[in-house]
């Protein structure tokens, strides 16, 4: 495939394994060269991945209360504190999710809420201790940095300290929710009361220091400039470059409907295709991309492991927030395994630190050992 003029040497110059400038980064998002943007992502996959299987996971996203004193425009999830709709669920409804998960093969639940104004860090922590003493396999993976954020705050305690009870308590793995786009001009744009860049990005630095594994997202396609996405990547990749914690980026674009950004044309699969590749290319010291089936549908979703992903995220057994938006695409196990058998690979089950959890693959030829 040869590449339209003007991106051709940025694209081998990635190929190669040589850095990207965030001008260069810029010019591939700017360009519509679609096919040779896929090309050359991929090619950086195969680089990274050469194995014969591309990877899901298992998990639930239970969402422990809507409660949330930030003003989000983009979420048709929260509601605001003494709302009729608002709640917190009882810990024991938590923990029969977390069984139902288990019985479903999962081996983690993502557990993430809203910025509860009343709830003390102890509410947490106790939290945190009754799931792992009832289910002490289910890796944790909870609380997004605005959360996390939050906590310092009505706990008045520092990041490191509330990071450290709660891995205490129990906390496996952080997600990177809540990290839109990393540039305080569109976070102040599209949000009130939220946590800015450089507090997300430092609670992400900080449980890498206490050597503890993060994700990295990105929410694109709303009010920012393609220039913000790649601002957005570079923050990342920095953090990436002094603490090497994250294990994978996800990206997805913003969903409009029911949300107060209404008004916004949702951005097609175009869009998400050529801005996985791009960061693909772009974030050269993360070591995994996943695809995000749950705002494209099966098909886009498979796509991406043409386009830079190597992973096609979770079964998601519950998803609420992306849901409230309109959003329904929901897929059956097979339907994800089949999607990566029909691209040539085999389906390997993992878990958020990327270790393969399964024994043999059911669709593969043969078994591949653990890692």
């Amino acid at each position: 495939m040869i590449a339209s003029a003007g991106i051709s040497d940025i694209l081998a110059k990635a190929t190669a394994s040589e850095r990207l400038s965030p001008e260069e980064g810029l010019r591939l998002l700017e360009s519509h060269d679609l096919a040779a943007l896929g090309q050359a992502a991929s090619t950086v996959t195969e680089r990274l991945h050469p194995e014969p299987y591309r990877t899901y996971n298992i998990d639930r996203n239970i969402n422990y209360s809507n409660v949330c004193t930030a003003v989000c425009d983009f979420c048709a999830f929260y509601r605001p504190p003494n709302h009729e709709e608002g709640y917190v669920l009882d810990r024991d409804v938590i923990l029969e999710k977390v069984a139902e998960t288990v019985q479903l093969g999962g081996e983690q639940i993502l557990l993430q809420g809203g910025l509860h104004p009343k709830l003390p860090l102890s509410w947490y922590e106790e939290l945190l201790q009754a799931i792992k003493q009832k289910f002490p396999q289910v890796n944790i993976h909870g609380f997004s940095p605005p959360e996390i954020y939050h906590f310092t705050k009505i706990s008045k305690l520092s990041v490191r300290e509330v990071l450290t009870r709660l891995r205490d308590a129990g906390l496996g793995s952080l997600p990177g929710g809540g990290g839109e786009i990393l540039v305080d001009r569109v976070r102040r744009e599209i949000t009130r009361g939220k946590v800015l860049t450089d507090d997300w990005l430092n609670v992400h630095r900080v449980w890498h220091e206490l050597d503890g594994a993060s994700t990295a997202t990105m929410m694109f396609g709303h009010v920012e400039t393609l220039a913000d996405r790649i601002e957005h990547l570079e923050r990342l990749r920095q953090v990436q470059d002094e603490t090497d914690g994250f294990t994978a980026f996800i990206g997805w674009t913003f969903q409009p409907e029911n949300t107060d950004m209404a008004h916004i044309p949702p951005s097609g699969a175009f869009e998400y295709l050529k801005t996985t590749a791009v960061a693909r290319l772009y974030l050269d010291n993360f070591p995994n991309m996943q695809s995000s089936w749950v705002t494209q549908g099966l098909k886009i979703g498979q796509m991406a492991l043409l386009y830079g992903a190597n992973d096609m995220g979770s079964l998601m057994i519950e998803e609420n927030v992306v849901a409230e938006a309109g959003t329904v695409h929901f897929l059956t196990l097979d339907q994800i395994r089949n999607a990566i058998s029909e691209l040539g690979f085999v389906p390997r089950q993992r878990n958020v630190f990327y270790q393969l959890v399964d024994e043999t693959s059911q669709l593969g030829s043969s078994p591949l050992s653990v890692s």
